[in-house]
């Protein structure tokens, strides 16, 4: 149960994943979490870095997608602007919006990616779909106090996790 916690990937940020070698393995779908993974909590609009990332990825040929536990009203304006298709109060890591997805878009499990910066809602519920999990370091420490009280816990699973040597914050792998 444990390694359910523990990403498959690990880089500083979404700008050092090698999204060619994601490509050439077969992943098709690039799904975003988007608060700390794209833009601080505070901001409400994708940054043009982020913006050029997105349409490098969709000229790559990749599906990419915005799924969010937050408020459509937050994901609107990055839906809008990135001009991706995106998903609000997903719940993750319930598996119900990632099946969804699956069945739209006509994917198999082995060619989605999910790119997040939380053990508990991203990692762990790519995990349980058996997609690949991608885990990038929070951008910001400015964060909902749920998310705070959230990264207390995921914490505690970090330091199990390094004990095992399944997984220590800082080792950055591929």
């Amino acid at each position: 149960m444990i390694d359910k916690f523990v990403p498959d990937k690990y880089f500083k940020s979404i700008y050092d994943i090698n999204y060619k070698l994601l490509l050439q393995s077969g992943i098709k779908c690039l799904i975003f979490d988007l608060t700390n993974t794209l833009e601080p909590e505070s901001v409400h609009t994708p940054s043009k870095k982020v913006k050029d990332l997105f349409e490098d990825l969709k000229d790559m040929g990749f599906r990419v997608l915005i799924v969010s536990n937050t408020f459509k009203r937050f994901v609107t304006p990055f839906k809008e602007l990135l001009c991706v298709d995106s998903a609000y109060l997903s719940f993750k890591p319930l598996k119900r919006k990632y099946k969804k997805i699956m069945k739209i878009y006509n994917l198999q499990d082995n060619e989605i990616a999910c790119i997040g910066d939380q053990l508990f809602f991203d990692i762990y519920g790519a995990n349980r779909m058996n997609f690949t999990s991608i885990l990038v370091n929070p951008i910001s420490t400015d964060e909902f106090t749920i998310t705070k009280i959230n990264r207390k816990i995921e914490n505690l699973m970090i330091n199990h996790l390094t004990k095992k040597d399944l997984f220590k914050r800082g080792r950055y792998y591929e």
